[in-house]
Parts: structure tokens; C-alpha cells; sequence
């Protein structure tokens, strides 16, 4: 099975670094100089990490072949994807692998149907669920324990508890606000 461990960023100087946004919890091990990783596009790799570390808080990386900026700039918005054993879980048992999210239903704490995530968006501060409700409409869902209350993976389906205003229809939410104005 294959998981997507990072993107590729902008170069960092002239000798071919790059900069990578992290989407493993596991950046030691799966990009440690030597790892051979595919890509995507697939044209693209695979590439071997020669050197790594950390600048500025960022994680740099350099390919085995890449020796300048060009080359470098070329590889940009690249996504790495390592090959993991399809029976391998996250340690923790909060954590989840996005394979594992991908395609469950969402529903609240009340059962009321929400949608199917198609997409996990991983941002700087939290990760998102893209959540594609029964109307071809999309919502995005903070994962967060707040609002996301529960995994079940036996039964397929994440648990939500959403704050007002979040799954709501603009037309439902304009709706109660008439309503209270009137009163």
C-alpha cells in the first residue's frame, strides 16, 4: 500500500535542496537519507533522499541527481509516497493513516447523515476533512476532537459533533436568523 509522507516545496539555495511539507508523523523514518520514494506525478521519480535536516524549522531534503536550484524548482508541488506493509497501524490509538479515512461516512451524534469524505486536507495548524454531502455539495470539517467525536472504522463511519454554522445550510442559517429577528 502506498501513503503520501510529504510535498515538495520551493528550492532552498543553488545546490538543490528543497523545502517539504511533513504528512507523516514518522518524518525520521520514512525520510531518512537512502529512502526511495515514489511519486507524483509518477514521471517524476523515483527519487532517492541523499541528505536531509532541519533549517528554520523546516525540513530540508536533497535527491540523489538533483545538484542545483533548476532542478530543484523542477520537482515542485511533487508529492512522496513510501511504500508501507498494508497491516501496519498508526502507534497511537487516536492516529490514523488517511487511507484509512478516505470514503467513510460522516454522520452526527444524532445519525443524521452529513456525507462521505473524499479528501483530507492537511494544513499547517489542523487537518480537514472534505466531506461531500448527498447533494454533490462539499464541507469542510475541522479534525479535531471537539468536533469529531469518533473513528469507527468497523462500522465505516466518522462521528461528528458540529458547531452551529458549520454543516448548516446558508439557507437554513439565514432562516433562524429571520426567525429570531422577528421575535
Amino acid at each position: 500500500m502506498q501513503l503520501v509522507v510529504a510535498r515538495i516545496g520551493r528550492a532552498h539555495g543553488i545546490k538543490g535542496e528543497v523545502t517539504v511539507e511533513v504528512r507523516t508523523d514518522e518524518p525520521e523514518l520514512r525520510l531518512a537519507p537512502g529512502a526511495v520514494l515514489a511519486t507524483d506525478p509518477a514521471a517524476t521519480g523515483p527519487l532517492t533522499i541523499e541528505t536531509g535536516r532541519v533549517h528554520s524549522g523546516r525540513l530540508l531534503l536533497r535527491f540523489e541527481g538533483v545538484k542545483d536550484r533548476t532542478g530543484a524548482e523542477a520537482l515542485r508541488n511533487t508529492l512522496l509516497i513510501a511504500e508501507i506493509d498494508p497491516d501496519e497501524l498508526p502507534e497511537e490509538e487516536d492516529e490514523y493513516y488517511d487511507h484509512q479515512l478516505m470514503d467513510l461516512d460522516v454522520v452526527t451524534v444524532d445519525g443524521v447523515e452529513i456525507g462521505r469524505i473524499t479528501e483530507i486536507s492537511h494544513l499547517p495548524s489542523q487537518d480537514l476533512f472534505i466531506v461531500e454531502r448527498p447533494d454533490g455539495s462539499e464541507v469542510m470539517i475541522p479534525f479535531v476532537s471537539e468536533i469529531v467525536t469518533e473513528i469507527d472504522l468497523e462500522e465505516q463511519r466518522a462521528v461528528i459533533t458540529p458547531p452551529p454554522g458549520l454543516i448548516d445550510d446558508r439557507a437554513e442559517v439565514a432562516s433562524s436568523r429571520d426567525a429570531e429577528a422577528e421575535d
